[in-house]
């Protein structure tokens, strides 16, 4: 079979061919859709997801009373007065004057209501030594950061004027500007420096502007296509932040590797010789097939989030999914279109040193990178099962921490150590006043608050909170008349550990509110806040665990089994990602919880894994480990379609792919290592988790272990079981005719199947 036209089946084959035979159609198309999704997703505008709606059970509840209310909280902030020295007294003269010149300073703001003196709440610490002057800042809650500026410039005048005393304040608002200005250029560096630092490396991969461009121009167009469409389906699923930053991240990867992969195929086919009409149509039939098996897997596993019940997952899972399809289909579509356009010129602007055609012009066809790959292959093939003995040993072991993994939200000075004067203030409060930084709330709803049953209830439940050890007071009451409700503000013995405040927290919710608030009927009594939102988080999150699991394994397994119709490939498909994804757990646990290494990123200290993590860290892995999964067995699946044997195919695939698949982790890792140097504990720990589980993946698991199973299991890779081949076979994009090569043939003629 030569240059000439060849009939191929399959979806991405035919996609790529009408693409290439109406390129300036795919092409406009491809602008008019991208260009109409941010202007109708512009227009509509996007719903972020409410607070009432990020978790179920007493939270969500608590949240919605409010809701319908239609009461804002204000943000509330406090003044922490402290005497500096042992024998300081907040009776002392001058502790009496500090206090009194905060009250008049913060009032004469004017952008501040609600001025309480902790001589009349009773806010002062057993010791004597501290104090709390409390206040709400006037406004909406979300924007407070941006008006707090002045009342913290108070404060800071009256600690000028009383240095024996440590006066400092804290609160929603001071601590929104304080990480606004601190870290809120953070994350925008991060996704800025991304696309930079992905073309540097495509530079390098292709050793040309334009090839090395083209990735990054398809990724970043899928990027703002799906930001318009996630502003249309926000007033279906309500979008956030989060789902946002997460979306760049994976639309980053997964739009660059998706083209990386085509545009690697096309170009390694006409440096062999081939024309660029049969160049492209070769890349369609078996890339295009392999960036379609793989973007639906990764659709697949980002789907699994939508089963977790948590709004900010749901919102971060369908993100996902929606600039995965997006960039997939734009790989198979006016990719091909604009290669056709482009020609020869798709190799413009080569840089020196760094284009290889210099380095093929003698050993034309082969890839250049894969002379390392070959010296390991031909140890691995040679030892199969020292090598998977080996391998799956290293990542078991690496793994092993994570037996002892513990999951909790970070506190404060976890995510951000004492590198900030507030950290410290927050631990100090919560050293005086434990829990008095983060109360839990109790939102009393009745038919009337006034009620004598309902104000003896709430006078029961302070006395009870206190005596019951859940609590060491004061608890604040504050009504809402015209609502008929009652807000009850209750420090938690445990203050900023977590497990001691969980448990205070049971005692509310099990033995003191049933004993008091309960016993009225009619009465609503949820208890929220930072402590009880954490264990409705984790409560839903543990529930949501086995589901998404489930979902994600089971239909990866279906739709491998689909693809390569092969018994083996699934189970072992399934199995390496798994290994994978625990070895990334066992890397966070280890320097993240035993502060293995935690000074090489900044993590000492932490102790724990950010609740959501483990569970996020799988669907991601899953999903983008079948990247390169999938690139790699269709190529070793063709290679065995054209006759050679099936160790032969091992070494040809993962040989032919091992350069692509290097560009494409390095570019991964790279990207995913700038959120690993964000500040924030949280960003840290995903960052770090995924370039980890990228290199692993890459490395010790496509390049060592799935050649060294397969060659073990030889002509087993392809068992698939009589009752099985009734199954759709979606195998058909690498039949041999979809390629410029002969076919192979069995005894009786026919085409070799495997």
């Amino acid at each position: 079979m030569g240059n000439g036209d060849t009939r191929v089946r399959g979806l991405a084959a035919r996609a790529g061919g009408w693409s290439a035979r109406h390129r300036w159609a795919a092409v406009g198309i491809w602008v008019l859709f991208v260009v109409l999704a941010m202007g109708l997703g512009s227009a509509a505008g996007r719903v972020d997801v409410k607070d009432s709606d990020q978790l179920k059970g007493e939270t969500h509840t608590a949240a919605k009373i409010i809701e319908d209310a239609g009461i804002d909280e204000p943000a509330s902030e406090t003044v922490l007065i402290q005497a500096k020295d042992a024998g300081g007294k907040a009776t002392d003269a001058d502790f009496k004057a500090a206090v009194t010149a905060v009250v008049k300073a913060v009032e004469g703001t004017g952008k501040v209501t609600d001025v309480t003196s902790p001589y009349d709440t009773k806010t002062i610490s057993k010791d004597g030594r501290s104090a709390l002057v409390q206040f709400d800042v006037r406004g909406e809650a979300d924007t407070a950061g941006d008006r707090i500026e002045p009342v913290l410039k108070a404060v800071e005048g009256v600690q000028k004027e009383h240095t024996s005393l440590r006066i400092e304040e804290i609160g929603g608002a001071s601590m929104m500007k304080t990480f606004s200005d601190a870290f809120g250029d953070d994350f925008e560096k991060a996704e800025l420096s991304a696309v930079p630092v992905a073309l540097g490396i495509l530079l390098i991969a292709f050793g040309a502007l334009v090839a090395a461009f083209l990735p990054v121009l398809l990724a970043v167009s899928a990027i703002m296509a799906t930001m318009g469409l996630m502003g249309i389906v926000s007033h279906v699923m309500p979008m956030s932040d989060t789902a946002n930053s997460v979306m760049l991240l994976v639309g980053l990867a997964v739009g660059v590797d998706y083209c990386l992969f085509y545009l690697r195929r096309e170009r390694e086919e006409r440096q062999a010789g081939r024309d660029p009409q049969t160049a492209l149509r070769i890349a369609a039939a078996t890339s295009g097939r392999a960036v379609i098996v793989s973007g639906v897997t990764v659709c697949v596993a980002m789907a699994g989030m939508l089963f977790t019940g948590l709004a900010e997952f749901e919102a971060m899972g369908l993100a996902s999914l929606m600039v995965v399809a997006v960039a997939m289909v734009g790989s198979v579509t006016v990719l091909p279109a604009l290669l056709s356009l482009l020609g020869g010129r798709v190799e413009k602007g080569k840089i020196p040193f760094l284009h290889p055609e210099s380095r093929l012009r003698r050993k034309r066809g082969v890839n250049p990178e894969s002379r390392f790959w070959t010296a390991v292959l031909k140890g691995v093939l040679a030892r199969p099962g020292i090598s998977v003995v080996v391998a799956a040993g290293a990542l078991l072991a690496i793994a092993a921490p994570a037996l002892g993994m513990k999951t909790q939200n970070l506190t404060l000075d976890q995510q951000f150590g004492d590198s900030l004067p507030i950290v410290q203030t927050y631990n100090r409060v919560n050293d005086a006043f434990p829990g008095g930084s983060e109360p839990a709330e109790v939102v009393v709803k009745a038919a009337d608050i006034n009620a004598p049953e309902v104000t003896g209830a709430l006078a029961d439940f302070k006395a009870q909170a206190i005596s019951s050890g859940a609590s060491r007071g004061p608890v604040e009451v504050k009504l809402h008349d015209a609502q008929n409700l009652a807000f009850v503000y209750v420090p938690l013995v445990g203050g900023s550990d977590l497990d001691k405040a969980g448990q205070s927290l049971e005692k509310l919710r099990d033995e003191v509110r049933p004993a008091t608030l309960g016993k009225v009927d009619g009465v609503q009594a949820p208890i929220t806040g930072q402590v009880a939102g954490s264990a409705d988080f984790n409560d839903q999150l543990a529930g949501a665990v086995v589901p998404v699991f489930a979902f994600v394994v089971v239909f990866a397994f279906v739709l491998m089994l689909l693809s390569f119709r092969s018994l083996t490939v699934a189970i072992t498909s399934i199995v390496l990602n798994l290994l994978s994804v625990g070895a990334a757990y066992g890397i966070l646990v280890a320097v993240f919880q035993h502060g293995w290494g935690a000074s090489l990123v900044g993590a000492e200290g932490v102790g724990a894994i950010i609740t959501w993590l483990p569970l996020f860290l799988f669907v991601i892995l899953f999903g983008l480990s079948m990247d390169y999964h999938v690139f790699v067995v269709s190529r070793i699946r063709e290679a065995r379609l054209r006759g050679r044997t099936t160790k032969d195919a091992i070494q040809h695939g993962v040989v032919t792919t091992a350069g692509v698949v290097t560009s494409a982790a390095v570019i991964m890792v790279a990207v995913f290592a700038i959120f690993g140097t964000l500040s924030m504990q949280s960003m840290k720990q995903m960052g770090v988790g995924l370039a980890a589980a990228v290199l692993i993946d890459a490395t010790i698991i496509r390049g060592v272990l799935l050649p060294a199973v397969m060659a073990l299991l030889g002509e087993r890779n392809w068992y698939l079981p009589k009752w099985l081949h009734k199954l759709p076979d979606l195998t058909h994009d690498e039949a041999a005719d979809a390629v410029a090569a002969p076919v192979a043939r069995d005894d009786e003629g026919e085409p070799l199947r495997v």
